[in-house]
């Protein structure tokens, strides 16, 4: 075989897709998009399972899979299998989907051979799920959460002052594990800067009570300005399945007094939705709220303001009930309109 068909280092035309996938995570990913390693991180593991699961229904090895083998049909699948054999959500399913329609839109570019693939792969559709309301806490709820780790021991004292710094600042989990000394004024007006989605940066005020929990925190447990704030008793930054481990033990015991949270699937993303709901109901403006929780479409800000009860009530209250006429309404009456409705 001639070296130009090899592509340069012995390599059959069927191999290249070892040399795309290394080309799309260093050369399209890293260098050219400047992606998050959580943008990273979360590519290589949808290729991870994509390349797991082709190489079993196919019979072979890993590293003999071709660009070939992920035909439209195996990815949509391997879709399949994650969200129900693995029992995935259609929103883990999407995410999926989008790092491999990445990637087949990088190939398109650089393969023009492999375009009528690409397209199949591109032409599978984002599947729709339903909007649920959001889970959020009372207040009542949160203190009762809050009162449950053991402030005399440094895990305890670590464990209430996060849990307490993602309900005053909004927080997103992997902020506040990233969160480092440097990143917040201990000085009035007290604040943080977060670094969420995106790397886009966004300031978030802070109560004394808060700066309070985390300068005692930092006096039991130094560390640098550099340094992740919340570790484990290795010194290690926390992980967020640890986190949500430690929540569930806290809202079972919160639980045994506060009712309420046994209907409740609480994760450190519930005491998010609860900053949303009640600075809705404090009368903040919902584009104040879009940017002290770093939301990029205000879409997503709205969604919370259809979520509190209370202020729903309060909303009712203000409209006066309406009162019934004498008779039957004019629609019940028109027996053509009904039998019209009917037919539809």
């Amino acid at each position: 075989m001639p070296q130009s068909e090899a592509g340069g280092g012995g390599m059959s035309r069927d191999d290249r897709f070892p040399v795309l996938l290394r080309a799309f995570f260093y050369e399209w990913l890293v260098e050219q998009r400047n992606a998050s390693i959580h943008t990273v991180r979360s590519y290589r593991d949808t290729w991870r399972l994509l390349l797991r699961f082709v190489a079993q229904r196919a019979g072979k090895k890993v590293a003999m899979i071709t660009l070939a083998d992920l035909a439209a049909n195996e990815i949509a699948a391997f879709l399949r299998h994650a969200e129900h054999e693995r029992g995935g959500t259609i929103g883990t399913r999407n995410c999926r989907l989008a790092a491999i329609r990445s990637f087949f839109h990088f190939v398109a570019t650089r393969d023009p051979a492999s375009i009528a693939q690409c397209v199949e792969v591109l032409h599978i559709p984002i599947k729709r799920a339903p909007v649920s309301e959001p889970c959020y806490l009372d207040p009542a709820e949160v203190t009762a959460i809050l009162a449950q780790p053991n402030r005399s021991r440094v895990e305890g004292m670590r464990d209430h002052a996060l849990l307490s710094f993602l309900y005053n600042s909004g927080a997103r989990i992997q902020e506040a594990l990233d969160l480092c000394p440097e990143a917040i004024r201990f000085e009035s007006p007290n604040c943080v800067r977060l670094t969420g989605k995106g790397r886009k940066e966004r300031i978030c005020p802070l109560w004394p009570e808060t700066v309070m929990l985390l300068k005692k925190l930092l006096e039991r447990q130094p560390r640098a300005p550099d340094q992740r704030l919340f570790v484990n008793r290795y010194g290690e930054p926390l992980s967020a399945s640890g986190v949500r481990f430690k929540l569930a033990a806290y809202v079972r015991a919160a639980a045994e007094t506060m009712q309420t949270l046994r209907a409740k699937h609480v994760t450190p993303h519930a005491f998010r939705h609860a900053t949303a709901v009640h600075l809705i109901s404090a009368g903040v403006d919902v584009t104040v709220i879009r940017s002290w929780l770093g939301h990029v479409s205000l879409d997503t800000t709205n969604h919370y303001a259809r979520a509190n009860l209370e202020t729903k009530r309060k909303a009712l209250e203000k409209v006066a009930a309406p009162t019934t006429p004498g008779g039957q309404p004019s629609w019940k009456r028109d027996a053509s309109v009904l039998a019209w409705l009917d037919t539809l």
